[in-house]
């Protein structure tokens, strides 16, 4: 920037001391506001003066008045001192979290449970806080958080396995996962499910690499009982994993959440109360980094006092 259109360094405080003279025009009343003597004020406001190369009041022994250029610095330097005022209260939004920023990843799961409405809540609650939502699966969330893309999310894992243990964490509870089948499928209109039959049907899953835990407590419950699961197609999203149910190319376990997704040609079935205790398990887990923040803090607060609330 060129020397003749370079702006003066001029403190707030000889600003505040242009305001006060500019709305008293009185040079002692002007002073005495400002808690100062005439002599400094003076000199203040003839170092303004210089610093701008034009004179801002015009000076008789009877009155001051303000210059033309006096005048226009008026509604501007008001406006200065009270977005630098403000500032403190920025700042201090900004410290306690109540203003800022939350990159929140959630896997699909958790849109059929309570996220709609927490979502809606929060935002009433911390007006000040920008939520950006991104729907991701839990190995993707985890490698977000590891790079610092993300501030908070909710995964998926198997009771008790957190899939990254150096996180913190909150759990949201555990659900049985369930049969999402064929309706065309004799099993899905069957009055007893038989398990032999049902456990040699193509399984529908997502990669392992997804969800680890969930993958190989699934894969566990058929050795368990004697079976080996045939993989039939791989899918990420569970919407997905449910349409290609609803095409008949296998069945599939999913959490009980996703029972809210309707879809033509699926029906959903419990194990039997016999085998109803061994049914793989899914839970939903809030992670964050430990020094997140104090907007992560809020959300964890909030999502902590709608679980025991």
């Amino acid at each position: 920037m060129s020397e003749e259109f370079r702006v003066p360094a001029i403190e707030l405080r000889a600003w505040r001391q242009f305001l006060v003279l500019a709305e008293t025009l009185h040079f002692g009343r002007a002073a005495q506001q400002l808690n100062m003597t005439q002599p400094p004020l003076t000199l203040a406001i003839r170092q303004i003066e210089a610093r701008l190369g034009t004179a801002l009041f015009d000076r008789t022994r009877r009155r001051v008045a303000l210059t033309p250029a006096g005048e226009a610095l008026v509604s501007p330097v008001r406006q200065l001192l009270q977005q630098a005022a403000a500032l403190v209260a920025v700042a201090g939004a900004a410290g306690s979290g109540a203003v800022g920023r939350l990159r929140l990843g959630f896997v699909s799961t958790v849109g059929f449970g309570p996220l709609p409405g927490w979502l809606r809540d929060f935002r009433l609650a911390e007006p000040g806080i920008h939520v950006e939502l991104r729907e991701a699966t839990t190995d993707v969330q985890l490698a977000a958080l590891s790079q610092r893309e993300a501030d908070a999310g909710f995964v998926l894992h198997a009771p008790g396995m957190l899939p990254a243990p150096a996180l913190e964490h909150l759990s949201l509870g555990t659900e049985p996962l369930v049969l999402a089948l064929p309706a065309a499928s004799p099993l899905a209109g069957a009055r007893r499910l038989a398990l032999p039959a049902l456990l040699a049907q193509p399984l529908i899953i997502f990669p392992r690499a997804i969800a680890p835990s969930i993958h190989d407590a699934v894969v566990a419950f058929y050795h368990r009982h004697g079976a080996t699961p045939v993989i039939g197609q791989e899918a990420i999203q569970m919407q997905t994993i449910v349409n290609l149910v609803s095409a008949g190319l296998g069945l599939a376990w999913v959490p009980e959440s996703v029972t809210q997704l309707r879809r033509d040609g699926v029906l959903y079935r419990r194990l039997p109360p016999s085998l109803a205790g061994a049914a793989p398990q899914s839970e939903t887990s809030l992670v964050w980094p430990g020094d997140a923040g104090p907007v992560v803090e809020r959300f964890v607060r909030f999502v902590r006092a709608s679980l025991t609330g």
